[in-house]
């Protein structure tokens, strides 16, 4: 049985969840259509949705967005899509010609000590608190990668405290989502990296985790996903859910299927 995300995780874009840290991991795999995934679909659901892209540039989310049936320019044209270019921005304060610009840079801190996210944090509240006449869903941030943050020297205590805050400020207070990506791996020599996405993973409530095969590449499969669904008094269950698919990545959606299921087995 060949299924989409949306069928595995049991939403629907008319009445996503709300209140929740999803946490999308990669080990050994470009994962980005999980990113593409929850873009397109909070948007779809009528979500105002802030977007922190620290790997690619507008054009390619907005490329690959209108694949996928959504328009983020459009969204960003009507007040939906706040997108703050994090590659873009840290380019140009790392090797730009140090003049000043008359607009606050919520990335600033990249040119200090890595210390204070305030100013970012700031920029997405500002950015989701409902305005006068605001008729959007439940407010959304998501960002891809927060591992690069370290890449550019700025402390994990430090990003710890951001995600801290904009939990604080998106879940609790707003009743919103946050989803963000990390890449990750057991065996990899990045201990920072590895802290980071262990810490975030026992913060999370639900977990999708995508793997490259363990037998190498083939054309009908292009990786496993494991979706782990935390346990809570608010569901009712005491013990984590984890269901693991199989899945193909095709031009303009993503197939998912029980292990041992895929064409090249049937």
């Amino acid at each position: 049985m060949f299924v989409g995300l949306n069928e595995l995780l049991g939403e629907t874009a008319e009445k996503p969840e709300a209140g929740k840290l999803t946490l999308l991991c990669a080990a050994k795999t470009d994962a980005s259509f999980l990113v593409h995934h929850f873009l397109s679909f909070y948007l779809k659901g009528g979500c105002k949705v802030c977007f922190v892209a620290m790997v690619q540039s507008f054009s390619h989310y907005n490329f690959v967005a209108q694949k996928l049936g959504v328009s983020l320019a459009a969204a960003k044209e009507k007040g939906q899509l706040v997108f703050l270019e994090g590659l873009k921005a840290s380019n140009s304060i790392l090797f730009g010609d140090g003049q000043q610009s008359d607009e606050a840079n919520p990335f600033q801190f990249i040119s200090g000590d890595g210390s204070n996210l305030r100013a970012l944090h700031d920029c997405i509240r500002a950015a989701l608190i409902p305005g006068a006449g605001d008729s959007w869903g439940p407010p959304v941030l998501m960002v891809d990668d927060l591992g690069v943050l370290l890449s550019l020297d700025v402390r994990l205590t430090h990003i710890l405290d951001f995600i801290h805050y904009c939990r604080v400020t998106i879940n609790t207070q707003l009743k919103g989502n946050v989803v963000v990506m990390v890449r990750s791996s057991e065996d990899s020599e990045d201990e920072e990296n590895e802290r980071l996405a262990k810490s975030l993973q026992h913060q999370s409530h639900r977990i999708l985790w995508a793997k490259g095969l363990a037998t190498g590449f083939c054309k009908e499969v292009h990786g496993e996903l494991t979706i782990i669904q935390r346990g809570s008094w608010e569901t009712g269950a005491e013990s984590d859910l984890l269901r693991v698919y199989q899945y193909k990545i095709q031009d303009k959606n993503v197939s998912f299927f029980a292990r041992g299921m895929s064409a090249a087995v049937l």
